[in-house]
């Protein structure tokens, strides 16, 4: 039978694929609208009041220190979360553990409602942080794993759109509760969170867990049945199937333990995590969470026109960016090109927005430049920079360290996340630095040292599946020659490395121990 590789069918004859992605990628609206509504937050008098305190001017202000840990708590929580990925993947699969995350979104929030007290508030954030980390994390690794190589991209750049999408709502809600007097400025905006938990909840009880967890923890059976579900060619089933377990049989040979250390241990697999790593990195490497964390506060500190109006438009503008990427991503969603072209647009905005600030300082029409300037750099951002580095990180870990690398790099972006936004109170805030838009002058520079960093060590790969992945990462080739590699599949780098490999017969228990099929049992894939 000739082998139909699934992304060439019709992107409608994968509407379960999709559905189910679409259903698990709300993890990043649950984030984005966080994000969007306690930004906001700390622009009302509301909110000051209760956690803040009054300044010198008569004016309600929040002190730095609380700042800081109102917004970088939550990062910290989502940072230990995704660095124990690879645990919760071994122990929950993908399924169970958005369902825990789902939970503890809801037990935040009621913390963060009834309370009045600073500490009640940062351990709502903290926990929110832990659910957001496991909801990030696992909602990745479902979609990589579920969708065909040609619509992967589509995935995590529907990902990506949600959490532009939740920060627009988020900070849209925000605005006409502002006007609210009473506590319940703040208490209402926080009630729309409960949202997106309760409908990711329900609807996962109607898809199947990642086919490829299920391969890889020795479920054949429930892997094939879930793969069923998810193609719309059943007959093809089998090629898919039969392709992983060759994959899997020939990593548990090449490289026969799988905990964290190994992400390490082996070159191959060093070099991976690496990539990963520093590939999902590059986003706080363009200053996003600077933007996206103190939009609202930092138009009004900075006397730019209206915060919020502001802080709608630019969000706005980041959600059509975000959209039209999500159309456009299976056509020229080439990695390298992209990402470098978006850290060139966005070193450029933020290098003149520091520049303007400087040359005149509280004007209007230096206000007028910097929302120009700040479109322009969510353009980028949103369109060019962070849907791929989150592909970098899910797509080019091997299949066996795949929650344990994922993970990892999850955490560590998290981490400079958590960094930014702890630091940046001390630039922009007027009882600090009070530098206000001149922050860019940091940022100009990081945006160049990631685009060079693309441009010499992260490989092309568009349109390749995940086996396909695995087989050119064990040929050793270098980044440049990613794109015209031509794969023959994992059976021909077994064969070639055999004779510095000792045959191993047995591994880990939930791990397949040795190669299932012969030459002639593997199609060729495609370019």
């Amino acid at each position: 039978m000739a082998h139909v590789p699934q992304g060439d069918v019709k992107l409608k004859a994968h509407w379960r694929a999709l559905a189910a992605a679409t259903l698990v990628s709300l993890s990043s609206f649950q984030y984005g609208i966080d994000f969007g509504i306690i930004s906001g937050l700390q622009a009302m008098d509301p909110f000051l009041e209760v956690f803040g305190e009054l300044g010198p001017d008569g004016k309600w202000n929040i002190s730095p220190e609380r700042q800081q840990l109102i917004s970088s708590l939550m990062i910290l929580g989502a940072f230990i979360a995704s660095f124990s990925a690879g645990f919760t993947s071994e122990y929950f699969g993908r399924k169970m553990s958005l369902w825990i995350a789902c939970l503890g979104v809801v037990i935040a929030t009621v913390m963060m409602q009834v309370t009045t007290s600073i500490g009640v508030l940062y351990a709502g954030r903290l926990i929110i942080g832990l659910a957001n980390g496991l909801l990030m994390t696992h909602c990745q690794l479902y979609i990589q794993e579920t969708l065909p190589a040609k619509y992967r991209g589509m995935g995590i750049a529907m990902f990506s759109y949600w959490i532009s999408l939740g920060s627009l709502i988020g900070t849209i809600i925000d605005y006409p509760a502002s006007k609210d007097p009473t506590r319940n400025a703040y208490i209402v905006p926080l009630g729309i969170v409960y949202v997106v938990p309760g409908v990711i909840s329900l609807g996962l009880f109607f898809i199947p867990e990642s086919p490829r967890w299920l391969a890889g923890k020795g479920q054949i059976s429930k892997a094939e049945k879930s793969l069923k579900w998810l193609r719309p060619n059943t007959w093809a089933v089998a090629e898919e199937l039969q392709e992983m377990e060759v994959a899997l049989a020939a990593e548990a040979q090449l490289h026969s333990k799988t905990n964290f250390i190994s992400c390490f241990n082996d070159p191959v697999d060093r070099r991976r995590t690496l990539l990963a790593v520093l590939g999902l990195t590059t986003q706080a490497g363009s200053g996003s969470m600077f933007v996206i964390s103190y939009g609202t506060y930092f138009f009004k500190m900075a006397n730019v026109g209206d915060a919020f109006q502001n802080s709608c438009i630019l969000t706005g503008v980041g959600v059509f960016a975000m959209l039209l990427n999500t159309f456009l991503v299976t056509r020229i969603g080439y990695r390298r090109v992209m990402m470098m072209t978006g850290f060139a647009l966005c070193g450029i905005a933020m290098l003149a927005i520091a520049a303007v600030y400087t040359v005149e300082p509280g004007t209007q029409k230096t206000g007028k430049a910097i929302v120009g300037l700040s479109i322009i750099y969510i353009v980028g951002y949103n369109w060019m920079i962070a849907p791929y580095a989150w592909l970098c990180g899910g797509e080019l870990p091997s299949q066996r360290l795949r929650s344990y690398t994922f993970g990892l790099a999850t955490a560590i972006g998290f981490l400079f996340a958590w960094l930014t936004t702890f630091t940046a109170p001390y630039f922009i805030n007027p009882l600090a630095l009070n530098w206000g838009p001149k922050y860019g002058y940091i940022w100009a520079p990081s945006c160049v040292i990631c685009m060079t960093w693309i441009f010499f060590f992260l490989p092309e790969v568009k349109d390749r599946t995940l086996e396909e992945i695995d087989e050119m990462f064990e040929a050793r080739l270098p980044a440049r020659k990613f794109r015209g590699y031509k794969c023959t599949g994992m059976h021909a780098v077994l064969e070639e490395k055999t004779h510095d490999i000792k045959p191993q017969t047995s591994h880990e228990e939930g791990h397949v121990s040795t190669p299932t099929s012969n030459e002639n049992g593997v199609t060729e894939s495609r370019v």
